[in-house]
Parts: structure tokens; sequence; C-alpha cells
């Protein structure tokens, strides 16, 4: 049978709003208990024996020392190294697992599992439910959660929220690209103090002081009168104003 309508559309697409929906109730159902927590992104193909594995699960357990819980997309790598950490010292694991094509098996130390059918909203979970995001060495997927960060931080569309970027041996090279291709143009395409809107580092101790300080700060903001522009949306950044019509700008 022909998957499409006469019009084009998919027969499928009116119904699967249910399922996108009960993504989003299961997320939200899930997440709202587990308090102050850090997103912490990275390949899953970094192996047990390499040296990120092991700052990973040594950061989980520090976070979960701090009292934070850990966020991952729940597969192995980094994030089964970050789990794994949170989970031996007794902390909150949360792992945001997604069905892929090529199965992405979950890993066991997530005491808080959740799946996903769409990305849309498992990223969401990773914004709405983090004081902060720590990247480690990993691909596009990696790249993804830091761009889409950056994003939401310069367009203003989410309050400043730390990025950390452990391993300056991996980091430095791209952020170089981007200070060259994108700031250093003749036309750029980014704000000088753009470069300024993440922390590159490979020490642990320091990662963990700019979260804290981050969650102090995100109670600190949850006391103070909220606007049109500071009131969070449902998906976790900031409802701002409707886009004006050029000429309504130009008045």
């Amino acid at each position: 049978m022909n998957d499409y309508n006469s019009d084009g559309l998919f027969r499928e697409d009116p119904w699967r709003i249910f399922r996108i929906m009960s993504e989003f109730v299961e997320g939200f159902e899930a997440m709202s208990t587990i308090g102050p927590a850090v997103s912490v992104f990275g390949s899953a193909r970094t192996r047990r024996n390499d040296p990120y594995y092991a700052k990973a699960r040594k950061l989980g357990r520090m976070l979960a020392r701090a009292g934070l819980a850990t966020i991952t997309g729940g597969g192995p790598g980094i994030m089964e190294a970050a789990n794994r950490g949170a989970k031996e010292a007794g902390g909150k694991s949360v792992g945001l697992n997604i069905t892929l094509p090529h199965e992405q098996k979950a890993n066991p130390y997530a005491n808080v599992p959740i799946t996903f059918h769409y990305f849309f909203a498992r990223l969401m979970m990773f914004v709405k439910y983090a004081s902060s995001f720590i990247c480690f060495p990993g691909g596009f997927g990696t790249l993804h959660e830091f761009y889409n960060s950056m994003t939401l931080i310069q367009t203003g569309k989410a309050e400043r929220f730390p990025v950390v970027l452990i391993g300056s041996e991996f980091w430095d090279g791209h952020i170089a690209w981007i200070r060259k291709q994108m700031l250093e143009t003749d036309m750029p395409f980014i704000s000088p103090e753009d470069m300024d809107l993440f922390t590159i580092t490979d020490d642990l101790d320091k990662a963990l002081a700019i979260v804290k300080e981050a969650v102090a700060e995100s109670h600190r903001r949850q006391n103070e009168p909220k606007t049109l522009l500071t009131r969070p949306s449902g998906e976790g950044t900031l409802m701002g104003q409707p886009p004006k019509l050029e000429a309504e700008a130009a008045d």
C-alpha cells in the first residue's frame, strides 16, 4: 500500500502526534523529580580503557556527591561512564536513550531510564532539566548538543548556562576553526563575546565548581519576578516576543 494520500502527506502523520505527546508526558513525569542536574555528552564509541572514559566516570561520582543528578543519552561510551560513576556514588543516573535503526544498547547504569523515539523530544529533556552541559570528545551527536546550547544562549532563547568542554586536545582545534572561519573574517558570523559562552578545561574540579555556581545562580533567579522575556516556556526555554514585520521594525 502507498504510504501517501492524494495530497502527498503521510497517512499516519495526524495520529503520530499522540505518540509524540506520550513521549513528552513520560519524560516530564520522570524528569520533574530528579532535582538539580547536569547533562553530560560524549562519544558512544569511547572504549572502557580510554582515559576519557575514566574521567567521565569520575565526573559522574563527583556530581552525585555534590547532590547533582547526571543526565546522559543512555548509551555506551562516555554516556555509560558518566551514568556508571553517578550510580556508584549513590546518585541519580538518568539515561535518555533513543531508538535507532542500528540498535543502540542502553547502558545498565541508569537508574532513571527513559527511551525516546523522537530526537527532538529527547533533546528537550536535556535542556529543560539541566543547569549545565558538559561535553566530552565525541562525534556529530556531541557537536549537535554543543551547537544547540550555543544557539539557545546566543539568541537569548535560554538563560545563559555553563557549557564546559572537557578535553583541550580534542576541542582546541575545533574552537580555533570557529574563531578563524566564523569570527576573524571580513564579515563575521558571530560576535567576539560569543567565544565566552563556553569553557574548555581538563580539570574536573574546575568543571564541578562552574556547575555548582550555576546551580546556586539558578536558585537565586527562581525568586526573581518574571516578565514575558524571562518567563520559561513549556520546553524550558524563554518565551520572548513574536517577531515584527520589517515595516513595523522600521517604525
